[in-house]
């Protein structure tokens, strides 16, 4: 399907932020050492504030904000959110205030987790910032920014929410749709093919964007998203709604089918933004092999789950590989204690 089969992308607001394309970049001895043909889809090089995945989202979100005339952004997620941080850029260089709304999603943190990292560059880009003591209710996050938005017209202001929940349309997806139509184009140029996408799955914007893009445009590689956040049972169906709404966004329902979504929880406990073993190793193996850095909470997971579908046959011996890397390296910062605990344990038997 040609790409204008994605011209009713034109059709939305949307802000340039990023830098793309963004490269693919070979990893052989990291492929070597899984027995994959491995390609990197760098996304961690989009630009502004250290780049990641949420820079293409923020262009649609930017873009709405704009159009409604809005001077100020609310948002909520973590207290190392890369979301926010993005958002507190995307926000700053459109000429707009940023108000954020920090949850609290991880239990026992060290000291670096609340200071270093995303959070110290919000203070630096003068983000308003608040706790949330509810970390796992998104309705509840949301309902709370809501209130702080109807304060603040109140006052004269003119607030954007960027919501969480899955019950709010996900405009944010159709940033992964461009990036679909994008890599698209990268395949035909550089006589490239696919047999596999691995992508991290948490909000699944990302993973339904990516996903609906690419069967819109008729590309049937199976796309794996690796949890990051909840189980299978409660992301795949997560999966599939925002891939029905995104498909009916862009006028092409039903593209994606159920047997479409493919999602792996086998290194997500001990829960959302909580090292393990498998994901310590797994970041271990990039950075020494192929200098390629990680993050403990998208990106490392999202590599131990690729590790685990490689050895396990999963993905085929030989097969080729699409690894999409999100970003999200600030948070390396806040993990300072657990991550040095992990090599010394891991420098300490040579494992990888």
């Amino acid at each position: 399907m040609p790409e204008s089969a994605l011209e009713v992308l034109d059709t939305f607001p949307r802000v340039k932020l990023g830098h793309v394309p963004t490269p693919l970049d070979h990893a052989p001895a990291l492929g070597r050492e899984l027995g994959i043909e491995l390609t990197i889809k760098r996304d961690d090089c989009t630009g502004l504030a250290f780049g990641g995945n949420k820079v293409r989202q923020l262009e649609f979100y930017l873009g709405a904000a704009r159009a409604e005339g809005a001077d100020t952004i609310l948002i909520t997620g973590a207290v190392q959110s890369n979301f926010v941080r993005l958002a507190a850029a995307a926000a700053r260089i459109s000429g707009m205030d940023i108000q954020i709304q920090l949850e609290e999603r991880v239990p026992d943190v060290e000291e670096s987790y609340r200071h270093s990292g995303n959070v110290l560059l919000d203070k630096l880009m003068g983000a308003e910032l608040w706790s949330f003591p509810v970390g796992e209710d998104e309705s509840a996050a949301d309902a709370a920014l809501e209130a702080r938005a109807r304060d603040l017209a109140a006052r004269g202001r003119r607030p954007y929410v960027i919501h969480l929940g899955a019950d709010h349309p996900p405009l944010g997806a159709l940033g992964y749709v461009v990036a679909a139509r994008e890599i698209e184009t990268q395949l035909a140029e550089q006589n490239l093919a696919f047999d596999h996408v691995v992508v991290a799955s948490g909000s699944a914007l990302t993973h339904a964007g990516l996903l609906v893009g690419l069967r819109a445009l008729g590309n049937q590689v199976p796309v794996t998203g690796i949890c990051v956040r909840r189980g299978a049972d409660l992301q795949r169906p997560r999966v599939l709604k925002r891939c029905d709404e995104v498909a009916a966004m862009i006028h092409k329902n039903g593209c994606v089918e159920e047997s479409d979504v493919l999602v792996s929880d086998a290194v997500l406990a001990p829960g959302y933004g909580q090292l393990n073993p498998e994901t310590m190793s797994a970041m271990a193996m990039a950075a020494r092999l192929e200098a390629l850095m990680l993050d403990p909470v998208y990106t490392g997971k999202t590599m131990a789950g690729l590790v685990v579908l490689a050895r396990s046959a999963a993905i085929p011996q030989g097969a080729r590989v699409l690894f999409m890397h999100t970003g999200g390296l600030p948070a390396l910062f806040g993990y300072n204690r657990t991550m040095s605990k992990y090599l010394q344990e891991l420098d300490g038997t040579g494992i990888l």
